[in-house]
């Protein structure tokens, strides 16, 4: 059910009633300029990825940057952002299901879609919906440059798969999806320089390979956060379908050398329970953030071993925060800032993005694609 927001425009940002999903809008502006310069001045083109912000309103403003589109998981997510407007729509997973098949054909109507396949039935089941509905859907082969997830090999099997498409008159081959996902969080730089290293050599030779069967790949897509400098540097990768870079969160800092983002997107909780000295609970547990990916970090306090304030434990409607005796204690009802440990699960429990600019809230954006699994 759709909640109602949890702010109005020209609130304070401490009368925000929490849980709420902050949206920083100077370090988000920022982030969207800084990765449209940095895309632009390698020849490349950005496709950034909509399951992070789930948003036409935020895809509008990408693509307003020079974004070519969008991309998504799930054919839900292409329904909200083809019905808010996105005229190019790139599903990055396979899609299994008649029903399903059947609205991401629809789709064509009104967007460009395409969407990935890693299989012959697939193939088949996509030439099936497309001709029921009476148009050409445009596929991608995916193939796995070492994630060891979805993707058929590199090389001849995917060549083999490519021109079942090309032979389908109610297809068309549209290229090829190498994401390496591992390596968007692997901790050093030279770890995510050998992976995408060897994605890069594995995407070139089945690049080669189609060519030398009269295939040519309109998209060589891939990359996220953490690694697309090195594929936009590669010469074979031409879309580049990052998605965090417009939030950032506590994971991604934890790389090294982390991207080169601010972290605009928080969850705003209230201290609720202050019942002894050195700890304290807040308003935003389990319900409110997504810890796969580790626990959140108390923006604008340091870690308890350096003096500051941690949330060192979660349930579902609490955290747990503490502290050494010497540091600023939060106070009861104080308002704080917490960075998500991994944004895209975190953004999915709200309905809602509070924007706010110099502490005041300054727009309400829905999560038009929140909870959108299929």
């Amino acid at each position: 059910m759709l909640q109602p927001p949890p702010a109005e425009p020209g609130m304070r940002e401490d009368e925000v009633d929490t849980p709420a999903l902050l949206l920083d809008l100077d370090a988000f502006e920022a982030n969207l300029d800084r990765m449209a310069e940095m895309v632009a001045a390698t020849g490349a083109r950005l496709r950034a990825h909509a399951k992070t912000h789930k948003s036409p309103v935020i895809a509008r403003l990408q693509m307003a940057r020079g974004a070519v589109g969008q991309c998504v998981q799930k054919v839900a997510e292409a329904e909200a952002l083809a019905w808010g407007g996105i005229p190019d729509i790139l599903v990055t997973n396979e899609v299994v299901g008649a029903r399903k098949l059947a609205r991401l054909a629809a789709l064509t109507r009104i967007a460009e879609i395409g969407v990935c396949a890693d299989h012959p039935a697939q193939v088949a089941a996509l030439e099936a919906a497309a001709e029921a509905a009476g148009v050409r859907l445009k596929v991608l082969v995916e193939i796995d440059v070492g994630p060891g997830r979805c993707g058929v090999r590199p090389g001849p099997e995917a060549v083999a798969l490519a021109e079942r498409i090309a032979a389908s008159r109610h297809l068309r081959f549209g290229g090829l999806q190498a994401y390496h996902g591992r390596a968007q969080h692997m901790r050093t730089p030279e770890e995510r320089r050998v992976a995408i290293a060897g994605a890069v050599e594995d995407t070139r030779r089945t690049v080669e390979q189609l060519r030398q069967r009269g295939l040519e790949c309109a998209i060589v897509g891939g990359a996220g956060t953490g690694t697309f400098a090195l594929e936009a540097a590669s010469g074979v990768y031409n879309e580049l379908q990052a998605g965090s870079y417009c939030f950032m969160d506590a994971d991604y800092a934890r790389n090294g050398e982390p991207p080169p983002f601010a972290h605009s997107l928080f969850v705003l909780t209230t201290v609720m329970s202050a019942p002894r000295d050195g700890a304290a609970a807040v308003d935003a547990g389990l319900k409110a953030l997504a810890v796969d990916s580790g626990l959140p970090l108390v923006w604008g306090r340091s870690a308890p071993e350096a003096g500051g304030v941690g949330y060192v434990g979660i349930s579902d409607e609490h955290g747990t925060l503490r502290w050494e005796a010497g540091a600023a204690a939060p106070a009861l009802g104080e308002k704080l800032r917490l960075v998500p440990g991994h944004c895209d699960p975190t953004v999915d429990r709200y309905d809602w993005y509070v924007g706010v600019r110099g502490g005041r809230v300054e727009c309400l954006w829905p999560v038009a694609a929140r909870g959108a699994m299929q």
